[in-house]
């Protein structure tokens, strides 16, 4: 039975305005004395709750649901592979949010390699993160495909960081994907993948152990416009906003929009087919209306596999099975990619799990909110949705935001919009 006095012997620090796992001691961080409401229970929340507890904040989490493996949140049917900006599934982000998304992404694969080097489980729970081979493919020569290009060449400048770079077109015959694929192109790196049950239900445990209080509730309503009652009501100094597709009501935020997504998972025992043990991706093509142009094959855990993918915008129906024509077809391309792959059983568990990935017209929002509460006064009320797919790829960069952005509104600085500064196009991080 898990101890409900276990103390994590890690947490997190901010220094220089990102976030950093530290492990041993606990931080000797000041008790604030003042409670943050954080809205939303995925990864993006959860991650920001852990940041501010090991801040010296206490926290309060509101969600309607929370991780669980028979009615999995959407936190848990992501793909959940560590992607550098902009991401395999497409429909990315504008010059501002992309820039800042680089940062946010970085700092995560750090946090996640620190979780995978220093954190073996903690009291008897495995967190569920991997560091595995993660290979991306391409139909044409990089130099055809000057955006891919340009991120690969980004993601080499961190090599001290990002481990096992390697760009080849033989990465196609050392990993037997079919010559019909076409694929002229490829490189490699060492990425965090997630299991998703494992790793929200760890998650949920460790903000349990460090004090986190739960509630479970659906929120509605504009909260610019009851922030005075929510901030009364639950003893709060600010609200963070992490409630991802439901931002369309709840930050008034019309520019929020789902794109659908889905994934089917199946045995990856070596029985049926060699067993997989790295992640094979195909990047979407922005030329690609459609966006079945996709191929995600990624390893869950040791046992299941999970392949995708289909980016739908503005698909709100959750209504697909494994033999809906686009659900198919996304196998279709799987099995064409790897020879065997097409005798997969699927999962006894669980065959197709699908979601709502919450996309915004200019994307991912980690900011206070700019309208002033009633009494003129600036809104004690942060934002951090918009994600999209990338919401464990940014988790612990956007986490670190939001702290900075908190210490903001406690100096009683105004709120500004997410801009570039002096002409800078990486690595942004706002300063604390």
């Amino acid at each position: 039975m898990i101890s409900k006095a276990f103390t994590p012997n890690f947490y997190l620090e901010l220094e220089k305005s990102e976030l950093q796992l530290r492990v041993g001691s606990p931080s000797s961080a000041a008790p604030k004395n003042k409670r943050i409401l954080v809205i939303g229970g995925g990864v993006s929340g959860m991650t920001s709750a852990w940041a501010l507890l090991d801040q010296g904040y206490n926290v309060t989490i509101v969600s309607d649901r929370w991780a669980d493996r028979k009615n999995r949140i959407t936190s848990q049917i992501a793909g959940a592979l560590w992607e550098y900006p902009p991401a395999v599934c497409g429909r990315h982000t504008d010059a501002i949010s992309l820039c800042y998304s680089k940062g946010w992404a970085m700092t995560s694969y750090k946090a996640f390699e620190q979780i995978v080097t220093k954190i073996v489980e903690t009291n008897g729970i495995d967190h569920g993160v991997r560091m595995r081979m993660s290979n991306f493919f391409f139909d044409v020569p990089l130099e055809a495909r000057p955006d891919q290009l340009e991120k690969w060449e980004e993601i080499c400048r961190f090599s001290d960081t990002v481990k096992g770079l390697e760009r080849s077109a033989e990465l196609v015959q050392s990993h037997s994907i079919d010559q019909k694929a076409g694929m002229k192109d490829a490189y490699q790196l060492q990425a965090p993948t997630i299991d998703t049950d494992v790793y929200m239900m760890w998650l949920h445990f460790i903000l349990d152990c460090k004090g986190a209080t739960f509630v479970t509730e659906r929120m509605n309503g504009i909260l610019s416009a009851q922030e005075e009652a929510l901030l009364s009501r639950f003893d709060a100094f600010a609200i963070v906003n992490a409630t991802g597709i439901a931002a369309l009501e709840l930050a008034g935020d019309e520019t929020v929009y789902p794109l659908r997504g889905a994934i089917i998972r199946v045995k990856n025992d070596g029985t049926k087919f060699p067993k997989i043990t790295e992640a094979l991706a195909v990047t979407h093509d922005d030329t690609s209306a459609t966006g079945e142009d996709i191929v995600f094959i990624v390893p869950r855990n040791d046992n299941i596999l999970i392949l995708g993918g289909i980016a739908e915008p503005h698909q709100w129906d959750l209504d697909l099975t494994v033999d809906s024509p686009v659900i198919k077809r996304m196998r279709e391309r799987c099995n064409a990619f790897v020879p065997g792959l097409e005798s997969a059983e699927y999962d006894d568990e669980t065959q197709l799990l699908q979601g709502l990935r919450p996309f915004r017209k200019s994307n991912v929002r980690v900011e206070r909110e700019t309208q002033s509460r009633k009494d003129g006064s600036y809104s004690r009320i942060i934002h951090t949705y918009g994600q999209g797919g990338a919401g464990f790829s940014l988790s612990f960069g956007c986490a670190g935001t939001v702290v900075c952005l908190l210490q903001e509104i406690e100096a009683s600085k105004p709120p500004t919009k997410m801009q570039l500064l002096d002409g800078q196009m990486e690595e942004l991080k706002p300063s604390c």
